[in-house]
Protein backbone atom coordinates (compact mmCIF):
# COMPACT_ATOMS: atom_id res chain seq x y z
CA UNK A 1 0.00 0.00 0.00
CA UNK A 2 1.77 3.07 -1.59
CA UNK A 3 -0.01 6.28 -0.67
CA UNK A 4 2.03 9.36 -1.36
CA UNK A 5 2.20 12.29 1.34
CA UNK A 6 3.88 15.66 1.36
CA UNK A 7 6.02 15.80 4.38
CA UNK A 8 8.61 17.70 5.63
CA UNK A 9 10.92 18.70 8.56
CA UNK A 10 14.21 21.33 10.38
CA UNK A 11 17.95 20.59 11.50
CA UNK A 12 19.55 20.30 15.03
CA UNK A 13 22.22 17.39 15.68
CA UNK A 14 21.80 16.94 19.56
CA UNK A 15 24.03 14.31 21.14
CA UNK A 16 25.44 10.96 19.16
CA UNK A 17 23.19 8.12 18.48
CA UNK A 18 23.82 5.40 20.84
CA UNK A 19 24.86 2.04 19.53
CA UNK A 20 21.55 0.44 18.23
CA UNK A 21 21.51 -2.46 20.91
CA UNK A 22 18.34 -4.44 21.86
CA UNK A 23 16.07 -3.14 24.38
CA UNK A 24 16.09 -6.13 27.29
CA UNK A 25 13.74 -8.23 26.63
CA UNK A 26 10.34 -8.53 28.69
CA UNK A 27 8.38 -11.26 30.40
CA UNK A 28 5.86 -10.82 28.05
CA UNK A 29 2.69 -12.14 28.83
CA UNK A 30 -0.99 -12.50 27.51
CA UNK A 31 -2.38 -8.98 26.90
CA UNK A 32 -5.12 -7.51 24.96
CA UNK A 33 -3.23 -3.85 23.96
CA UNK A 34 -5.87 -1.09 23.44
CA UNK A 35 -4.84 0.64 19.97
CA UNK A 36 -6.15 4.17 20.95
CA UNK A 37 -7.67 6.23 17.33
CA UNK A 38 -8.79 2.80 16.18
CA UNK A 39 -11.93 2.86 17.14
CA UNK A 40 -12.01 -0.34 19.92
CA UNK A 41 -9.32 -2.05 18.39
CA UNK A 42 -7.62 -4.79 20.91
CA UNK A 43 -4.04 -6.41 19.93
CA UNK A 44 -3.94 -9.91 21.44
CA UNK A 45 -0.36 -10.68 22.36
CA UNK A 46 0.74 -13.60 23.94
CA UNK A 47 4.21 -14.52 25.70
CA UNK A 48 6.48 -16.30 22.94
CA UNK A 49 5.31 -14.46 20.07
CA UNK A 50 8.21 -14.02 17.43
CA UNK A 51 7.31 -10.43 16.67
CA UNK A 52 5.75 -7.21 18.28
CA UNK A 53 3.13 -4.46 17.59
CA UNK A 54 5.53 -1.51 17.70
CA UNK A 55 3.76 1.38 15.88
CA UNK A 56 0.25 2.02 14.05
CA UNK A 57 -1.28 5.00 12.37
CA UNK A 58 -4.48 5.88 9.89
CA UNK A 59 -2.59 7.63 7.02
CA UNK A 60 -0.45 10.27 7.98
CA UNK A 61 -2.74 11.93 9.93
CA UNK A 62 -2.30 9.89 13.25
CA UNK A 63 0.68 7.95 14.15
CA UNK A 64 0.72 6.05 17.27
CA UNK A 65 4.57 4.68 18.89
CA UNK A 66 4.73 1.88 21.77
CA UNK A 67 6.42 2.63 24.82
CA UNK A 68 9.83 1.14 25.10
CA UNK A 69 9.28 -1.70 27.94
CA UNK A 70 5.71 -1.11 28.42
CA UNK A 71 2.07 -1.83 26.23
CA UNK A 72 0.80 1.53 26.27
CA UNK A 73 0.94 3.49 23.02
CA UNK A 74 1.19 7.33 22.42
CA UNK A 75 0.00 9.60 19.86
CA UNK A 76 3.02 11.19 17.47
CA UNK A 77 1.17 14.78 16.43
CA UNK A 78 4.24 15.87 14.32
CA UNK A 79 4.87 12.37 12.73
CA UNK A 80 3.38 11.47 9.72
CA UNK A 81 5.10 7.69 10.12
CA UNK A 82 7.43 5.73 12.66
CA UNK A 83 9.46 2.59 12.42
CA UNK A 84 11.42 0.79 15.21
CA UNK A 85 14.59 -0.89 14.38
CA UNK A 86 15.13 -4.24 15.14
CA UNK A 87 15.43 -4.85 18.74
CA UNK A 88 13.77 -2.43 19.40
CA UNK A 89 16.35 0.55 20.67
CA UNK A 90 15.52 3.12 18.33
CA UNK A 91 12.77 5.18 16.90
CA UNK A 92 12.58 6.38 12.85
CA UNK A 93 10.14 9.42 12.47
CA UNK A 94 9.29 11.30 9.61
CA UNK A 95 7.93 14.58 10.32
CA UNK A 96 4.86 16.21 9.10
CA UNK A 97 6.28 19.31 7.80
CA UNK A 98 9.65 20.92 6.25
CA UNK A 99 12.12 22.17 8.20
CA UNK A 100 14.71 24.77 6.98
CA UNK A 101 13.79 23.80 3.33
CA UNK A 102 14.79 20.31 3.67
CA UNK A 103 12.39 16.74 4.90
CA UNK A 104 14.62 14.82 7.97
CA UNK A 105 14.72 11.43 9.50
CA UNK A 106 13.98 11.77 13.57
CA UNK A 107 16.00 8.83 15.02
CA UNK A 108 15.38 8.34 18.94
CA UNK A 109 17.31 6.52 21.28
CA UNK A 110 14.05 4.71 22.76
CA UNK A 111 16.44 4.05 26.30
CA UNK A 112 17.22 7.87 26.50
CA UNK A 113 14.86 9.75 24.90
CA UNK A 114 17.72 11.49 22.90
CA UNK A 115 16.69 12.64 19.24
CA UNK A 116 19.31 13.35 16.41
CA UNK A 117 17.63 14.92 13.15
CA UNK A 118 19.18 13.72 10.11
CA UNK A 119 18.62 16.02 6.50
CA UNK A 120 17.78 13.92 3.66
CA UNK A 121 16.24 15.90 0.95
CA UNK A 122 15.64 19.62 -0.24
CA UNK A 123 12.60 21.08 -0.61
CA UNK A 124 10.55 20.29 -2.97
CA UNK A 125 11.38 16.29 -2.78
CA UNK A 126 10.02 14.26 0.19
CA UNK A 127 11.98 11.20 2.27
CA UNK A 128 9.05 8.49 3.57
CA UNK A 129 8.70 5.00 3.73
CA UNK A 130 11.68 4.27 6.18
CA UNK A 131 12.78 0.75 5.54
CA UNK A 132 15.34 -0.66 8.74
CA UNK A 133 17.77 -2.73 7.19
CA UNK A 134 18.61 -6.42 9.04
CA UNK A 135 21.42 -5.35 11.03
CA UNK A 136 19.50 -1.69 12.17
CA UNK A 137 22.78 0.39 11.08
CA UNK A 138 21.06 1.69 8.06
CA UNK A 139 17.57 3.31 6.88
CA UNK A 140 16.35 3.74 3.22
CA UNK A 141 13.18 6.17 2.60
CA UNK A 142 12.10 6.53 -0.98
CA UNK A 143 12.57 9.43 -2.60
CA UNK A 144 9.17 11.34 -4.09
CA UNK A 145 8.65 14.64 -5.86
CA UNK A 146 5.40 16.43 -7.55
CA UNK A 147 5.95 16.90 -11.01
CA UNK A 148 2.82 18.42 -13.12
CA UNK A 149 0.51 17.65 -10.13
CA UNK A 150 1.64 14.10 -9.63
CA UNK A 151 3.68 12.47 -7.25
CA UNK A 152 6.96 10.68 -9.25
CA UNK A 153 9.12 8.57 -7.32
CA UNK A 154 13.07 9.58 -8.17
CA UNK A 155 15.10 7.57 -6.25
CA UNK A 156 15.90 6.24 -2.42
CA UNK A 157 18.33 8.32 0.08
CA UNK A 158 20.03 5.74 2.91
CA UNK A 159 21.00 7.45 6.30
CA UNK A 160 23.94 5.80 7.84
CA UNK A 161 22.52 6.04 12.06
CA UNK A 162 25.42 6.11 13.06
CA UNK A 163 27.30 8.07 10.91
CA UNK A 164 23.67 10.84 10.87
CA UNK A 165 24.44 11.13 7.47
CA UNK A 166 22.28 10.61 4.48
CA UNK A 167 23.17 10.06 0.98
CA UNK A 168 20.34 10.15 -2.14
CA UNK A 169 20.16 8.20 -5.23
CA UNK A 170 18.35 8.89 -8.50
CA UNK A 171 17.29 6.29 -10.58
CA UNK A 172 16.07 6.96 -13.93
CA UNK A 173 12.35 5.38 -15.52
CA UNK A 174 11.35 3.82 -12.20
CA UNK A 175 7.38 2.85 -11.86
CA UNK A 176 5.11 5.34 -10.40
CA UNK A 177 4.08 3.09 -7.45
CA UNK A 178 8.12 1.89 -6.82
CA UNK A 179 9.11 2.27 -3.35
CA UNK A 180 12.44 0.79 -1.42
CA UNK A 181 12.44 -1.74 0.95
CA UNK A 182 15.42 -3.32 1.97
CA UNK A 183 16.75 -7.20 1.02
CA UNK A 184 18.45 -9.59 3.79
CA UNK A 185 21.43 -9.26 1.96
CA UNK A 186 21.67 -5.19 1.87
CA UNK A 187 20.30 -4.76 -1.22
CA UNK A 188 17.04 -2.24 -1.92
CA UNK A 189 13.98 -4.04 -3.83
CA UNK A 190 11.67 -1.84 -5.61
CA UNK A 191 8.55 -2.80 -7.62
CA UNK A 192 9.00 -2.25 -11.14
CA UNK A 193 6.07 -3.02 -13.89
CA UNK A 194 4.88 -6.24 -13.48
CA UNK A 195 7.47 -7.71 -10.93
CA UNK A 196 10.61 -6.66 -9.25
CA UNK A 197 14.01 -5.03 -9.46
CA UNK A 198 16.56 -5.65 -7.09
CA UNK A 199 18.84 -2.68 -6.68
CA UNK A 200 22.40 -1.78 -5.23
CA UNK A 201 21.82 0.62 -2.62
CA UNK A 202 25.29 2.26 -2.91
CA UNK A 203 24.57 3.50 -6.74
CA UNK A 204 21.39 2.24 -7.68
CA UNK A 205 22.38 0.04 -10.16
CA UNK A 206 20.11 -2.82 -11.00
CA UNK A 207 21.84 -6.53 -9.60
CA UNK A 208 18.69 -8.85 -10.21
CA UNK A 209 15.50 -8.56 -11.43
CA UNK A 210 12.30 -10.62 -11.12
CA UNK A 211 10.07 -10.25 -14.10
CA UNK A 212 6.42 -10.53 -14.01
CA UNK A 213 6.80 -12.53 -10.39
CA UNK A 214 4.30 -9.44 -8.80
CA UNK A 215 4.83 -6.47 -6.67
CA UNK A 216 6.25 -7.19 -2.95
CA UNK A 217 3.61 -7.09 -0.41
CA UNK A 218 5.35 -4.04 1.58
CA UNK A 219 5.95 -2.04 3.41
CA UNK A 220 6.70 -4.63 6.03
CA UNK A 221 9.60 -6.84 4.95
CA UNK A 222 8.42 -8.94 2.18
CA UNK A 223 11.07 -11.08 2.93
CA UNK A 224 10.84 -14.12 5.31
CA UNK A 225 12.99 -14.35 8.22
CA UNK A 226 15.39 -16.84 6.77
CA UNK A 227 15.00 -15.10 3.33
CA UNK A 228 13.97 -18.17 1.85
CA UNK A 229 10.74 -16.87 0.93
CA UNK A 230 9.87 -13.47 -0.64
CA UNK A 231 5.88 -12.40 -0.29
CA UNK A 232 4.49 -11.02 -4.04
CA UNK A 233 0.68 -10.18 -5.13
CA UNK A 234 0.80 -13.01 -7.68
CA UNK A 235 0.76 -12.13 -11.16
CA UNK A 236 -2.92 -12.23 -12.82
CA UNK A 237 -2.17 -15.74 -14.34
CA UNK A 238 -2.42 -17.09 -11.22
CA UNK A 239 -5.89 -17.65 -9.17
CA UNK A 240 -4.10 -16.61 -6.05
CA UNK A 241 -3.77 -13.55 -4.54
CA UNK A 242 -0.31 -14.02 -2.37
CA UNK A 243 2.43 -16.04 -3.86
CA UNK A 244 6.06 -17.14 -2.66
CA UNK A 245 9.01 -16.22 -4.68
CA UNK A 246 12.17 -18.41 -4.03
CA UNK A 247 14.73 -15.63 -4.16
CA UNK A 248 17.34 -17.20 -5.76
CA UNK A 249 15.57 -19.14 -8.44
CA UNK A 250 12.88 -16.11 -9.19
CA UNK A 251 10.76 -19.01 -9.49
CA UNK A 252 7.22 -18.72 -7.98
CA UNK A 253 7.61 -21.76 -5.18
CA UNK A 254 4.74 -21.35 -4.00
CA UNK A 255 0.74 -19.61 -3.51
CA UNK A 256 -1.32 -18.87 -0.60
CA UNK A 257 -5.24 -20.07 -1.12
CA UNK A 258 -6.77 -17.00 1.04
CA UNK A 259 -7.11 -13.20 -0.74
CA UNK A 260 -5.90 -11.06 2.10
CA UNK A 261 -6.34 -6.92 1.59
CA UNK A 262 -2.98 -6.73 2.86
CA UNK A 263 0.53 -8.33 4.81
CA UNK A 264 2.00 -6.58 6.95
CA UNK A 265 5.45 -8.92 7.32
CA UNK A 266 6.05 -12.39 8.36
CA UNK A 267 5.13 -13.48 11.66
CA UNK A 268 7.57 -16.64 11.14
CA UNK A 269 9.13 -18.91 8.22
CA UNK A 270 5.56 -20.17 7.74
CA UNK A 271 3.32 -17.57 8.53
CA UNK A 272 2.21 -14.30 7.41
CA UNK A 273 0.56 -11.49 9.27
CA UNK A 274 -2.52 -10.72 7.15
CA UNK A 275 -5.63 -8.55 6.87
CA UNK A 276 -8.52 -10.38 5.78
CA UNK A 277 -12.56 -9.47 5.27
CA UNK A 278 -14.39 -10.99 8.01
CA UNK A 279 -18.13 -10.43 7.57
CA UNK A 280 -19.00 -6.76 7.64
CA UNK A 281 -15.47 -6.14 8.71
CA UNK A 282 -11.96 -7.36 9.64
CA UNK A 283 -9.80 -9.32 10.78
CA UNK A 284 -5.84 -8.99 11.84
CA UNK A 285 -4.94 -12.75 11.55
CA UNK A 286 -1.53 -15.30 11.07
CA UNK A 287 -1.73 -16.92 8.22
CA UNK A 288 -0.21 -20.22 7.21
CA UNK A 289 0.80 -20.73 3.68
CA UNK A 290 -1.79 -23.15 2.99
CA UNK A 291 -4.56 -19.87 3.63
CA UNK A 292 -5.40 -21.41 6.66
CA UNK A 293 -6.02 -18.70 9.65
CA UNK A 294 -3.97 -19.97 13.28
CA UNK A 295 -4.72 -16.99 14.99
CA UNK A 296 -6.63 -13.60 15.50
CA UNK A 297 -4.50 -10.79 16.46
CA UNK A 298 -7.24 -7.86 16.37
CA UNK A 299 -10.92 -7.67 14.98
CA UNK A 300 -10.24 -4.18 12.23
CA UNK A 301 -14.02 -2.16 12.27
CA UNK A 302 -14.36 -1.51 8.52
CA UNK A 303 -13.94 2.13 8.90
CA UNK A 304 -10.77 1.92 10.94
CA UNK A 305 -9.28 -0.05 7.80
CA UNK A 306 -10.91 2.45 5.35
CA UNK A 307 -9.38 5.38 7.45
CA UNK A 308 -5.69 3.89 5.95
CA UNK A 309 -4.40 1.67 9.06
CA UNK A 310 -1.41 0.70 8.88
CA UNK A 311 0.70 -1.56 11.27
CA UNK A 312 4.67 -2.18 12.18
CA UNK A 313 6.08 -4.62 13.87
CA UNK A 314 10.01 -5.54 15.21
CA UNK A 315 10.81 -9.03 15.20
CA UNK A 316 11.71 -9.99 18.87
CA UNK A 317 14.98 -11.13 19.76
CA UNK A 318 14.31 -14.69 20.93
CA UNK A 319 12.99 -15.24 17.69
CA UNK A 320 15.92 -13.90 15.21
Amino acid sequence: MIATIAIALSLTFPTPIAPAASLPARAAVRADLELPGTGGMKYREKAGDPVRLTAYGLGTRDTYLRSATGNAFARRKALSEVSVSPGGRLAAGVPRAYRSGHDVLLVTDRATGETTTIRTVRRPMTASYASWSRDGKKIALTVEQKVSGTWRVLGFAVVDVAAKTSRTVRIAGLSANAGFWWSPGGHLVSRHGTGLRVHRASDGAVVRAYADAGPPTGPEDAFSPSGKRLATWCPKRFEEQLCLLDPATGKIAGRVGAAPRAVWGWWDDEHVIAVLAHEDAYRLSVLDLKGRVTRVLADVPAKTWDADLWLSFVRTPRAS
